[in-house]
């Protein structure tokens, strides 16, 4: 049994979440990813200006006059969000833990999601698969969405990447839309990218706290890895050390947004120290002004 002050927390969530999905995001979303497939509509008569190769010769042949087939983009999708639940998500040094935050990221964009009639599933990994949730539509199962990415206690300690793909390609036959959310501290991550990146529409969304590439100034601290459970103690009054820190944390966050945009996966960065909305508007946005471009 679910208590009662959780299920209030869940609820809460979901209609604030609802509510950015239907105010801001509704429009966007649909906008931005491309159906399956195309699946025919109509035939009618052809007229000045159509596309000769959409002729259809049987029933220009049967009524004397040219006709073309129409076909419309096959809207249902299915959204898998691919979910980091490893130690350091339940890390924040400001605002929320990461976990939080990823929790309002899936909310939104299930609630968008389903406003568009398309189906959500999960998939929520650290070394090891987790949990996964088979997409399925409807207000229910998003409130279990949210649940699961609150307060599953993940069993694995480290953060396995290329695990959670392969698991995703084995569980999901056809071609999805799939944000991965995680801090992205991950190695061996390239030919996973690339095999999904191929066969799925791949957005990558990267979960940062201000001490991932900053090392407060606060003295000596004891410290306790949040995937390995090991503890030491540093002092961070260390200008070295901080700036080594730094060097560090900077360096792999350039490696990974060149490696995104050298195999063409969105990427959205958003810290657990402010909204996110801004940093999905602008997604939409870009995403929307890439396929008019293409059009």
């Amino acid at each position: 049994m679910i208590p009662v002050e959780i299920m209030k927390k869940i609820k809460r969530l979901h209609i604030k979440t609802s509510r950015l999905a239907t105010n801001i995001f509704a429009g966007d979303y649909k906008s931005v990813f491309k159906g399956r497939g195309l699946e025919f509509f109509e035939v009618r008569e052809y007229v000045v200006g159509d596309e000769i190769r959409q002729i259809d010769w049987n029933v220009t042949a049967r009524t004397g006059l040219a006709h073309i087939k129409k076909f419309v983009e096959e809207r249902e999708l299915t959204i898998m969000f691919l979910l980091d639940i490893s130690g350091s998500s339940g890390f924040g040094s400001v605002d929320r833990l990461k976990r939080e935050l990823e929790a309002e990221l899936c909310a939104v964009l299930a609630s968008s999601a389903s406003k568009n009639n398309d189906k959500v599933g999960l998939i929520m990994f650290s070394d090891i698969i987790e949990k996964y949730i088979p997409p399925k539509k409807g207000r229910h199962h998003n409130l279990r969405l949210i649940r699961e990415v609150l307060y599953t206690k993940p069993n694995g300690k480290g953060t396995d990447i290329p695990l959670a793909f392969q698991f995703l390609n084995m569980v999901m036959k056809k071609s999805c839309v799939v944000f991965l959310i995680s801090d992205l501290f991950a190695e061996n991550i390239r030919k996973p990218l690339l095999i999904s990146s191929k066969k799925h529409d791949l957005i990558a969304i990267r979960v940062n706290d201000p001490v991932d590439l900053n090392l407060p100034d606060v003295g000596f601290v004891s410290l306790k890895d949040p995937e390995t459970k090991k503890r030491f103690f540093i002092n961070t009054a260390n200008k070295d050390l901080r700036n080594k820190y730094f060097k560090q944390h900077h360096e792999h966050f350039e490696k990974t947004d060149k490696l995104l945009k050298r195999l063409s996966i969105d990427n959205i960065n958003i810290s657990t120290t402010g909204e996110y909305v801004n940093a999905l508007v602008d997604f939409f946005e870009k995403r929307k002004m890439r396929r008019k471009g293409r059009g």
